[in-house]
């Protein structure tokens, strides 16, 4: 009876897996709606360790609550304490960690011989180098000590999951067993069939958080200047930006929506002509593989892009868009202006951006590696 109640807790444990995240909401499109999602159909038990308001259990998926912090330094000190707590209280054998400011608690799993996962959803180094709310100053030290520390623990970590090809090669190079998952859209999520081009309004649209290095006051100054409106979704990096923003003449030709949930975000696709998303050159930026380019693509619409190699490579190479310098508000007005004056051939890109998605780039296949790395870390 003892061996068979200590096979049934065996497997149990087999089963049991631990997302943990102090940094991104309940709802995060990679994290929920995608990785704990997909475990949950392929038969895990999954706990979701987030800030949140109270344990629950959501679509299959058990929620562990954090409390909601007043600030970044409290995240960052009372949150991880919190965070370790209720990683002992799961007593999952598997741990999957989504945020930098966590991986002492990876290195402390691991020495009680827990499997650890962790999942880079950016390069941070290079990411801490255009962080406005750090002084540039101390940027390049503060960049340098989080490499070193993400070295030097990735190495002694089970698996690092990567966002995107260019992480997926660095963490290689170091010798870690890297796997690259991308954060590439769910299949139809966001697609309206049958919809009539010709009942699209005379719209583009931005989705995602609004910050200065993501292109806001270019597209701002270039929507301006056309008879052309912006939608414009999403929540800007602070106060003042957006005042800055809020003050600029092409501000009257924006409809702000702030901060949509998924079927909101299909429905402002749905009525746009075309999606923007235009980061500035930063190094963050250059090898990046933006979600919201691949969610354009799979809403059927045209995309108009920062001229970066890589997304050259995607846009043009599949013809679903147009790149441009982000840095020109000329280039980007005349983008747009050429897709709402040509509607035959947005559409056409369109469809070519979706055909793209359903052959590609898409989650159901990347979910299909995740899968296969839970099975082989758990054999």
């Amino acid at each position: 009876m003892v061996f068979c109640l200590r096979e049934y807790d065996d497997r149990y444990l087999m089963k049991s897996v631990v997302q943990i995240t102090s940094v991104h909401s309940l709802f995060d499109t990679r994290i929920f709606q995608k990785e704990c999602k997909s475990l949950t159909s392929f038969g895990y038990r999954v706990i979701l360790i987030v800030r949140h308001a109270k344990d629950e259990n959501i679509d299959g998926i058990s929620i562990e609550a954090l409390s909601i912090p007043r600030n970044r330094l409290q995240r960052m000190i009372f949150t991880t304490f919190q965070v370790y707590r209720r990683v002992l209280e799961a007593n999952s054998r598997l741990h999957h960690f989504h945020d930098p400011e966590l991986v002492l608690i990876g290195l402390l799993l691991k020495l009680q011989s827990k499997t650890v996962i962790y999942d880079v959803h950016e390069d941070v180094p290079r990411q801490i180098l255009s962080k406005h709310y750090i002084p540039k100053v101390w940027r390049a030290t503060i960049a340098w000590i989080v490499e070193r520390l993400e070295t030097f623990s990735a190495r002694r970590f089970d698996a690092v999951v990567a966002a995107t090809p260019h992480i997926t090669h660095r963490f290689e190079s170091l010798g870690c067993h890297a796997v690259n998952i991308n954060n590439y859209p769910i299949l139809n999520e966001l697609h309206t069939p049958r919809l009539d081009w010709s009942q699209k309004e005379r719209v583009v649209c931005y989705v995602g958080g609004i910050a200065q290095i993501r292109g806001i006051q270019e597209m701002v100054d270039a929507i301006g200047q056309t008879d052309v409106k912006l939608l414009l979704a999403g929540q800007f990096a602070d106060s003042q930006q957006r005042q800055r923003v809020v003050s600029l003449p092409g501000w009257a030709n924006v409809q702000e929506l702030g901060q949509l949930d998924r079927p909101a975000v299909a429905q402002t696709l749905a009525r746009a002509q075309a999606g923007l998303v235009l980061f500035h050159p930063l190094p963050n930026h250059i090898d990046a593989q933006p979600n919201k380019m691949f969610e354009y693509m799979s809403a059927g619409l045209p995309v108009i892009a920062s001229d970066f190699p890589l997304w050259r490579e995607i846009i043009e190479g599949n013809d679903c868009g147009i790149c441009v310098d982000p840095l020109d508000v000329s280039a980007i007005r005349e983008a747009i202006e050429y897709l709402i004056n040509h509607p035959d051939q947005a559409q056409r890109l369109g469809q070519n951006g979706l055909r793209a998605i359903e052959t590609t780039y898409n989650w159901e296949t990347e979910a299909q590696k995740l899968k296969s790395l839970y099975e082989e870390l758990l054999a």
